[in-house]
C-alpha cells in the first residue's frame, strides 16, 4: 500500500486470515486492496469497533423479532380484531335497525294518536252544537210554567165566557187548550 509519500506499507497476517480475506474479496468481485481500503473507510465512517460483531448480530435479532411481532400481530387480527369487527359491525346494524324499527313504531303511534284526537275534537264540536240547538228547544221550567199559566188562563177566561152555553163547544175549547199544552 502507498501512502501520501507514495510509499508502500506492508500488512502481515496469518495465512488462514489470508484465506477469509481472499475468498471474501472474491465473493464481493474486489481485490484485495480495494476491499481493505473499503474496510477502513467503512469502520472510519462508521466510528464501529470491527471487534463488536453483536452490531450486526443485533440487527438480525430485531429483524427476527419484529417478524414475530407481525406474525403475532396477524395471528391476533385473524382470531381477535377481524371477528371483533365483524361482530361490532353487526352489532352496529342491528342498533340501526332497532332504531328504525323504533322511529316507524313511534311515528305510525303518534299518526294514529293525532287522528284520534282529531276525530274527538271533530265529535266534541259536533256535540257542542247538538246541545246548544237542544238547550235553544228547551225552554226552563219557569218559562214552562209562565206560558202553562197563560194558556190556562186564557182557558179558564174562556170558558167563563161561554158560561152555560153548550157542552160541545166547551169541549172543543178544552181540546184547543191540550193540544197547546202539547206543543209545549
Amino acid at each position: 500500500m502507498s501512502n501520501k509519500d507514495g510509499h508502500t506499507k506492508t500488512l502481515r497476517f496469518s495465512d488462514a486470515l489470508d484465506e477469509k480475506f481472499g475468498k471474501l474479496a472474491q465473493k464481493l468481485n474486489r481485490s484485495k486492496l480495494q476491499l481493505f481500503g473499503l474496510m477502513v473507510e467503512y469502520f472510519y465512517k462508521t466510528k464501529k469497533d470491527p471487534a463488536d460483531i453483536s452490531d450486526e448480530m443485533l440487527k438480525t435479532s430485531l429483524a427476527k423479532n419484529h417478524d414475530i411481532y407481525i406474525r403475532f400481530i396477524r395471528t391476533q387480527e385473524d382470531t381477535l380484531l377481524i371477528p371483533l369487527k365483524e361482530e361490532v359491525d353487526r352489532m352496529i346494524n342491528n342498533q340501526r335497525e332497532i332504531v328504525r324499527y323504533f322511529n316507524e313504531q313511534v311515528v305510525n303511534a303518534n299518526k294514529a294518536i293525532l287522528t284520534g284526537q282529531e276525530t274527538q275534537a271533530s265529535r266534541q264540536k259536533e256535540t257542542d252544537k247538538l246541545l246548544q240547538a237542544v238547550y235553544s228547544r228547551i225552554d226552563t221550567k219557569e218559562k214552562l210554567k209562565a206560558k202553562f199559566l197563560v194558556i190556562l188562563t186564557g182557558y179558564i177566561k174562556m170558558r167563563e165566557e161561554l158560561g152555560s152555553f153548550k157542552n160541545r163547544e166547551k169541549d172543543e175549547l178544552a181540546e184547543t187548550f191540550r193540544k197547546q199544552i202539547t206543543d209545549l
